[in-house]
């Protein structure tokens, strides 16, 4: 399963953010939603949708949608340093997605859209021993996002469609073998852009 799906709908409305956003409707109801809409996301085919405040409205707290479609939350916490190297994933920009059944992902930005690896759950529950945050991440719609490339230091709780964003954004701007002199510029860029929400 990869978010190739997700990635696209990510790349085709960054790709001109002022015709996008007149242009974004609703995923059930086609009504215009506006920037910064929420957003639900669809775990039986692993794909972020917009949504407009009314529909959101529908699956707050678990509600329509039988558990596939989960309203994606808003929040974002600036992290201390966290000891990813434990969780055995030799990639310093990455995204930790728990699972509901227990499981943890670990997926990474690649000019071709996000690589996947599984994560060790127990060494998931050691982490979040000695980072209580973690224990509060929401299952298949928040995740750890971690950057720790090029010396830098970025530990995040993050809506899971930040790192849709961040994978889109690392696609459209890597060029040739090592990606170019665009790239880690605008990854830089995209985290110093995070702002903590409630």
């Amino acid at each position: 399963m990869t978010t190739d799906g997700a990635l696209a709908r990510l790349i085709r409305s960054s790709a001109d953010r002022t015709a996008a956003a007149a242009a974004e409707a609703c995923d059930l109801c086609a009504a215009p939603v506006p920037d910064g809409h929420p957003h639900l996301y669809d775990t039986g085919q692993d794909e972020v949708r917009c949504v407009c405040g009314p529909c959101s409205v529908l699956f707050a707290q678990g509600g329509a949608g039988g558990g596939q479609c989960r309203l994606v939350p808003r929040r974002r916490i600036r992290l201390p340093r966290v000891d990813t190297a434990v969780l055995g994933v030799p990639v310093g920009l990455v995204f930790f997605v728990p699972r509901v059944d227990g499981a943890v992902t670990a997926q990474g930005p690649s000019p071709a859209g996000a690589m996947r690896w599984e994560v060790d759950a127990a060494a998931w529950q050691r982490l979040a021993g000695t980072c209580p945050q973690l224990a509060s991440v929401e299952p298949e719609v928040e995740a750890l996002l971690v950057n720790t490339v090029h010396g830098l230091d970025h530990h995040w709780i993050v809506p899971i469609d930040d790192c849709y964003r961040m994978v889109a954004l690392v696609r459209r701007e890597w060029r040739g073998l090592s990606g170019g002199g665009r790239v880690w510029p605008a990854v830089e860029r995209f985290f110093e852009d995070l702002t903590e929400r409630p």
